[in-house]
């Protein structure tokens, strides 16, 4: 009883896990960048490079994520009779 919901709690945060490691493996140069650009505002001095960084960086992460589909993940692109 007590062993099946720590399963599946187990389960739960596992895939927690992955999302997050996933959405940083996408987005984490855009924060840094972001990051960085502020503190330089802040301190006084100009941002706009750091700025620029993270506007590239977005876009190289939204033409990753249009670039794939769960088909490309299983190996069997090919092998579903041209669906």
């Amino acid at each position: 009883m007590y062993g099946q919901g720590m399963t599946e709690y187990i389960i739960i945060v596992a895939l927690i896990a992955v999302a997050a490691i996933a959405v940083y493996q996408l987005f984490g140069q855009v924060v840094r960048s972001q990051t960085a650009a502020m503190a330089r505002e802040l301190a006084g001095e100009d941002g706009s490079a750091e700025s620029q960084a993270a506007q590239q960086a977005a876009g190289r992460a939204a033409s990753q994520t249009g670039a794939r589909s769960l088909r490309e993940f299983t190996g069997n692109a090919g092998a579903a009779g041209g669906q």
